[in-house]
């Protein structure tokens, strides 16, 4: 793959089809929105209005973190607080689809509808890639970026076009894009995180409590997977609860799954085989989170199960 021919091209691209116009792009710090940025911020320059949207679902200072990195770069990125919003869309809601429905919706319908009458933009950049088309067109997973793929016309429904630079590469095409255009390797090395966010890591309703749980055991993997050089890692928080003793009492306690995977395109994973001592100090570390009082390893590759729960 030929990364400067692909960035000359797509900046091109940008730049004919938006002409003089404001286009906005939502940036959540992962390989994808951040290439998608970088080649708007090159190719119309202080015409892409960039913007972090705050929806409650993040890591733990993420938010702050990307804003940071960003402007350091000469890119500066507007924190928009749509916390309260996208919590109270998901209040009830326990279904997968309809959980990933109601973040489309919201992210679509009220934030970047909003942003769009506020910028008077008439465009919205996407960091779709190959992957997640495939994937929903197929019917294995609702991507929440997908609109025209399945029959959503953005701009009938919400009164902007969007643009798709990455939509023919897959993820290991966008780092090697993201390296080219000198993101730093925090990001362009950055494991993969959905969309959805911990949306996607929780089994069941998410509510405050199941996000600080799920953050927290989050945080955990992390730092303790960082070193193995693995495609993805992550925690799960599941809808049961598990028997379980803290200070000589019994308790019902919640249930952590952790998922480690190696893959080249996230297509296919096979599990990794991570040290016995490894996972008995992951395990100890997330049982200390309190309400949690189980630690799974998932062996599972893909397929039969997707990379994500949820």
């Amino acid at each position: 793959m030929d990364c400067k021919k692909f960035a000359e091209e797509q900046a091109a691209e940008i730049k004919k089809t938006v002409g003089d116009s404001i286009a906005i792009n939502a940036l959540s710090g992962g390989v994808d929105s951040s290439v998608v940025t970088v080649l708007g911020h090159r190719a119309i320059g202080k015409n892409l209005k960039t913007f972090f949207i705050d929806n409650a679902l993040m890591r733990e200072g993420e938010p702050e973190k990307v804003v940071r990195t960003f402007s350091r770069m000469g890119m500066p990125i507007e924190l928009v607080d749509a916390r309260q919003e996208f919590l109270c869309a998901l209040k009830g809601i326990t279904d997968p689809e309809q959980k990933r429905q109601a973040i489309t919706d919201t992210f679509y319908a009220r934030i970047f509808s909003r942003l769009v009458r506020e910028t008077g933009a008439k465009f919205l950049f996407h960091g779709t890639i190959l992957t997640d088309i495939e994937e929903t067109v197929a019917g294995i997973k609702r991507q929440h970026n997908i609109l025209a793929q399945i029959g959503i016309d953005p701009e009938k429904e919400y009164g902007y076009a969007v643009v798709e630079p990455l939509k023919t590469l897959r993820k290991d095409g966008v780092r090697k894009v993201a390296k080219h255009l000198g993101l730093p390797q925090e990001v362009f090395s950055r494991i993969p995180f959905p969309g959805p966010a911990l949306a996607t890591r929780i089994v069941g309703e998410v509510t405050e409590e199941e996000l600080e749980i799920v953050r927290a055991a989050t945080t955990i993997v992390e730092k303790e997977l960082k070193s193995t050089g693995a495609f993805q890692y992550f925690a799960v928080l599941l809808k049961d609860y598990a028997t379980g003793i803290r200070n000589n009492k019994r308790e019902f306690g919640r249930i952590i799954v952790v998922r480690c995977i190696e893959s080249r395109d996230a297509r296919k994973a096979s599990v990794t085989r991570l040290p016995w001592k490894k996972l008995e100090k992951i395990s100890r570390l997330i049982t200390n989170i309190p309400g949690v009082n189980r630690c799974l390893y998932d062996l599972t590759p893909k397929p039969p199960a997707t990379v994500e729960y949820v």
